[in-house]
């Protein structure tokens, strides 16, 4: 069962306190996610580097680009953990409303890894429902695209299989009453996000994302979406 803080109007102001709160669980998954991916490109460029300079190929040869494939290969598992760990920062906030107390660092690392599986999983069926969207002329995936919050707050807070999650998350925001002006949130959201992040040349998305992560999660709860 939801917090009471999580029925409460969602405000800037209590969605900047939030974030405030939970700075050092962000801050270290933003850190750990970037370190990872930083490591995961060193061992790309490694192995393609070591590759071609022991089979002596020609640059723009066959074993040039065996050697980049394998590079990929061995980065792979560093883009999977990055990403799982990037997930944080989105679930922090479902999982603050949810329990109604400041999710520690230690918190937020063990809920993560203690269904590390599932949330590959949901990822993966994300992203492959998102493309296939992409690909129908753009709108349906950027309609996917909003169903995030609602997503990611079913994954880490219920018990739902990874399909019902989305199927569940997909009903409530395009068929619920309250859906519309959810979405409706959503884009002014996204809207300030952006420019934000334009007039900070990307800086201020580090600040814009996560508050903006609280306040639609305290949205969702609100409007009933989330229950």
């Amino acid at each position: 069962m939801a917090s009471a803080l999580a029925t409460e109007s969602p405000s800037i102001n209590r969605a900047w306190e939030a974030f405030v709160a939970h700075v050092p669980a962000i801050l270290l998954a933003w850190i750990a996610a970037t370190g990872i991916s930083v490591i995961g490109m060193l061992v790309y460029f490694v192995i393609s580097l070591v590759l071609t300079t022991l089979s002596g190929a020609d640059p723009n040869g066959g074993g040039t680009v065996l050697a980049i494939a394998v590079g990929q290969l061995g980065q792979f598992p560093f883009t999977v953990l990055s990403s799982l760990v990037a997930v944080l920062v989105a679930a922090i906030p479902a999982l603050y409303y949810e329990r109604g107390e400041v999710v520690t660092v230690q918190a937020a690392f063990a809920a993560l890894f203690e269904r590390p599986w599932r949330y590959l999983w949901a990822g993966v069926l994300f992203t492959l429902l998102v493309l296939v969207g992409f690909l129908f002329c753009v709108l349906p995936g950027v309609l996917i695209l909003f169903v995030t919050p609602l997503y990611v707050n079913r994954i880490f807070n219920a018990n739902l299989s990874v399909t019902d999650a989305f199927a569940a998350s997909v009903q409530a925001l395009f068929r619920s009453p309250q859906g519309i002006s959810y979405l409706g949130i959503e884009v002014l959201a996204a809207l300030l996000v952006l420019l934000v992040s334009i007039c900070t040349c990307g800086f201020g998305a580090l600040l814009a994302l996560p508050v903006s992560s609280f306040y639609l999660q305290n949205a969702a709860y609100n409007k009933g979406l989330i229950s």
